[in-house]
């Protein structure tokens, strides 16, 4: 399997009352953690108050430790967030993209506000969208993953919202991620590393390739949507209704056969 096959890697979106969501994102970021992965509302509901819909765009990254070293030897750090039933949540680091970022950087990013590790992209594992309620919002949001090579930096619980810190072995990344969908990308980027670690070559292009400061078209739509997504919904104006010609007027304001009336004095 190669970085471009695993690319593909989706989930399909599911309803606002299936599988709750996740994650926030970036500097001066308001999420609710661990949370926001409670029951969902029924949207079928007829007692439910329709709620406005928000879509969101994150980037995370798989930061692997040894990733040209012996398999056994590999691990990755990931992330714990207590729920609202005192359950430990692991997930991978992730957050909005913000500003002026490249999805890339965005994942090197939040890897380090998170973890404390810092990384350099190699390759891209794909992307995962869900949909969750939070705050009187129904939110669909997409979050983009990258595998990462480990250059440095040190454990750290530091940021606030996340409980715990660890490197897992790969081999235990299905067993300890909470998420269905991020053990699959994990199965997936196994594969990937294997590939990878064979070529050394082909591991600095890989990552060389990932190299990217501009950011395209999309990047800059969904940071202008994530900046907007705390903002409040704007108030709906009523449409304002014609007013009915009077009766014997042609709707010009003058009476049919009538003279044009002069409006200025200029010709």
């Amino acid at each position: 399997m190669t970085p471009s096959d695993v690319s593909a890697l989706t989930r399909p979106s599911r309803p606002a009352n299936g599988r709750p969501g996740r994650d926030g994102g970036g500097r001066n970021r308001s999420r609710r953690g661990a949370g926001e992965r409670g029951p969902g509302q029924d949207a079928t509901d007829t007692n439910t108050p329709r709620l406005r819909t928000v879509r969101e765009t994150s980037a995370g990254g798989l930061v692997v430790s040894g990733i040209d070293g012996p398999t056994d030897d590999r691990c990755a750090a990931l992330i714990g967030r207590v729920d609202r039933r005192g359950r430990m949540m692991w997930s991978l680091p992730k957050g909005h993209i913000e500003t002026g970022e490249t999805a890339e950087q965005t994942a090197v990013r939040e890897v380090a506000e998170e973890t404390g590790i810092e990384g350099n992209v190699v390759a891209p594992l794909g992307k995962i969208d869900y949909w969750f309620v939070s705050e009187g919002k129904r939110i669909h949001k997409t979050v983009h993953h990258y595998l990462m090579r480990s250059t440095g930096g040190e454990l750290s619980d530091a940021d606030y919202e996340v409980a715990e810190v660890a490197w897992v072995p790969l081999s235990e990344l299905p067993h300890r991620l909470t998420y269905s969908d991020e053990r699959r990308l994990a199965r997936a980027a196994a594969q990937v590393i294997d590939d990878l670690a064979d070529d050394p070559e082909r591991l600095a292009r890989s990552e060389a390739d990932s190299l990217r400061t501009e950011p395209n078209d999309y990047e800059k739509a969904a940071a202008a949507r994530n900046q907007r997504r705390n903002e409040p919904p704007r108030a709906h104006r009523p449409r304002r209704r014609r007013k009915r010609d009077a009766p014997g007027r042609d709707g010009t304001g003058r009476v049919a056969g009538e003279a044009p009336r002069r409006d200025t004095d200029g010709g």
